[in-house]
């Protein structure tokens, strides 16, 4: 690790295989792609890094709740084909909702295979704005066969043998 070689590159740069980097990434944008769960002949997912020691999907957005206090939310057509183990929150925006819940978990509307994947809101004021997130584990083909082990012993086959620090002086003293 002592080498200390700079490199630019400018351009579109593939890496096939694995890739590490040690230190900070500065980046305008990142992703990961994937083949697209419903299409993997013919299409590409790309989503942006969440960094969580779970592969997590993050969707969010505001929803304006109807005369009964009520919110049917849609999501991709690919969620529950990319997802699994949901997590869900709400917050009213503008006013107390102290009745505001998850009225239906993620699910198809209609029966079958095309149907449209909802979840809805409800027990809000008529008309109300609430924020809501929902949150899914990814379980496609490429993260079950490479999962994300969050702790490892450090030593062969590492970035850094045991003993040894990726940023030296952070060992300092320990």
């Amino acid at each position: 690790m002592g080498c200390h070689t700079e490199i630019n590159l400018t351009g579109n740069v593939t890496v096939t295989g694995n890739a590490s980097v040690v230190g900070s990434v500065s980046k305008g944008s990142g992703t990961f792609v994937i083949d697209h769960p419903l299409d993997p002949k013919n299409m590409l997912l790309y989503h942006s890094f969440v960094e969580s020691p779970d592969a997590k999907n993050i969707y969010d957005g505001v929803a304006t709740l109807d005369k009964n206090g009520e919110a049917v939310i849609e999501l991709p057509r690919y969620f529950l084909a990319l997802n699994k183990d949901f997590r869900y929150l709400g917050t009213a925006i503008g006013q107390p909702m102290p009745n505001l819940h998850l009225g239906k978990v993620v699910r198809r509307y209609f029966f079958g295979l095309f149907g449209r994947i909802v979840f809805k809101i409800s027990g809000g004021a008529p008309n109300g704005r609430v924020s809501w997130q929902v949150t899914g584990i990814r379980h496609d083909k490429y993260i079950l066969a490479n999962p994300i082990v969050p702790e490892v012993e450090k030593g062969p086959g590492q970035l850094v043998g045991k003993g040894e620090c990726i940023f030296a002086p952070l060992c300092a003293g320990n």
